[in-house]
């Protein structure tokens, strides 16, 4: 039975587009019709963008002109997170703050998509400011998990996970600070992938930790995320902190390839059928040839504690503009102190207004030396146990989450839902790429969801993910 166009990965609609099985505008009517008609369920996207008759003739133009040389991604229709500027379109980062701010321009990412012909199906809820890992931090609602709406679909790109998990669109772009982009797709079933900092542009990505966030894709296959990365990486003269190609030497390595398990970390608050899933796809992948490795990482205990300091110690910083005076809402008092407090009050939610608390506090005076300069001490000597580690094996494998997609209130207590990220802050504190795969289904009163395997490898070693990824999956890249 044919596939309806909306559920093909983007490698099907590419060949189907060049066969000319269908156009650009009947795979586009495809996806748009099931965003309309899914999302008033699913509160994935804050709004969807209506046709662009001239993109969507260009594209085809295109595919028709240049068939097999042109673009892959010519004419896919894409979800893009509402954290990442489209000229023309608001970018809220789903908060009251930026409700009526709209992008005088593309961030980096956007430009490129756009030259490859992508078609913007709309902009995707998310945690407000990209903080939280669930999607209920939208300052517009929740956004449900298209496998059991009774549950999150992870976050903070649980808008984009949705979308693209629900085939609302064909793939999905997010943001990942310490695990949003892999533990949505862990929960939704996708392929997500956070790139080597520096390798993808933040220009035009509205910031909650500068020295964290990536720009990744969300995808239906290994394949797809590739397309995807491979779209936009490149150094960027507008963002200094982007790589050159030959900054990391290549990596070489052989056909079987060595996997790290740290099995000293996998023993408190992992639920048993996820270890029990993850412990069944390593011997998948031994069976395939490849080789499980015991490896230390002893800091890593204490990773999940640095990031939730350097994560709000920089968002403090980088929301300070938000002030009802520069940027932003603005709420006007008696006073400009009552300014700042009216508009800063009114337009940030409760988990912001927490973690801008936090990073204040851990830089303020007396407090900085006793936590925010620890844990960037604690930063440098993960990097350095990953580094050695990586002298021994090719990638080092977790679960994606310690449990599945969990339901709506479940995670009330800020310490329980920052547990989520436990196993995926480690790859933004030290930089490193790392990619979450699905490896499975667990049950959880009486419905299967989905679980992920998550790889990191050492800086620079992307293309070494997706090689294991597929491995996973069964894919030929």
């Amino acid at each position: 039975m044919t596939k309806p166009l909306n559920e093909l990965t983007i490698v099907e609609a590419a060949k189907g587009l060049r066969s000319k099985t269908f156009s650009v505008q009947e795979l586009w009517d495809a996806c748009s019709a099931e965003a309309a008609r899914r999302n008033p369920e699913l509160n994935a996207y804050l709004e969807l963008f209506p046709a662009d008759a001239d993109a969507i003739a260009r594209a085809q133009a295109r595919i028709d002109a240049e068939g097999e040389n042109a673009s892959l991604l010519c004419g896919i229709p894409l979800a893009m997170k509402d954290n990442i500027l489209i000229e023309g379109h608001v970018a809220s980062a789903a908060s009251k703050m930026l409700a009526n701010y709209t992008a005088t321009y593309d961030s980096t990412v956007t430009k490129k998509l756009k030259e490859a012909g992508v078609l913007f199906v709309g902009r995707t809820n998310m945690d407000e400011f990209a903080m939280g890992s669930s999607t209920e931090h939208s300052a517009y609602g929740p956004t449900k998990n298209p496998v059991d709406v009774t549950r999150v679909p992870g976050g903070s790109s649980g808008g984009s996970s949705a979308a693209a998990s629900a085939h609302t669109a064909l793939a999905a772009l997010g943001t990942d600070t310490g695990g949003s982009i892999r533990q949505p797709a862990a929960h939704t079933g996708l392929v997500g992938m956070k790139p080597t900092y520096g390798r993808i542009s933040r220009s035009g990505l509205i910031a909650l930790g500068s020295s964290l966030d990536q720009a990744g894709p969300l995808a239906k296959s290994v394949a797809d995320a590739k397309i995807l990365y491979d779209v936009m990486k490149g150094h960027d003269p507008l963002d200094a902190t982007t790589l050159t190609d030959d900054t990391y030497p290549v990596k070489e390595v052989g056909k079987s390839l060595r996997i790290g398990v740290p099995r000293h970390l996998l023993v408190e608050g992992l639920d048993a059928d996820v270890l029990e899933s993850f412990e069944r796809t390593l011997a998948a992948l031994t069976e395939k040839g490849h080789t499980l490795v015991d490896v230390s990482l002893p800091t890593s205990g204490y990773a999940l504690s640095a990031y939730y300091v350097i994560m709000p110690a920089e968002a403090s910083a980088n929301l300070a503009r938000y002030d009802g005076i520069r940027y932003g809402l603005a709420e006007r008092g008696e006073s400009l102190l009552e300014d700042y407090v009216q508009s800063k009050s009114s337009g940030f939610g409760s988990e912001t207004i927490r973690r801008i608390l936090l990073g204040t506090f851990v830089l303020s005076s007396g407090y900085i030396d006793a936590y925010y300069r620890k844990a960037d001490k604690a930063r440098d000597v993960l990097r350095a146990e990953y580094d050695a580690a990586f002298g021994s094996c090719d990638v080092i494998a977790f679960p994606t989450t310690p449990s599945p997609a969990f339901r709506f209130g479940e995670k009330s207590d800020p310490v329980s839902m920052y547990l989520e990220d436990v196993f995926t802050v480690t790859a933004n504190l030290t930089g490193m790429p790392a990619i979450s795969v699905p490896m499975g289904m667990v049950e959880r009163d009486g419905v299967s969801l989905p679980v992920g395997i998550h790889f990191t490898s050492a800086h620079g070693a992307d293309d070494l993910l997706f090689t294991m990824g597929a491995e996973v999956t069964g894919e030929t890249l």
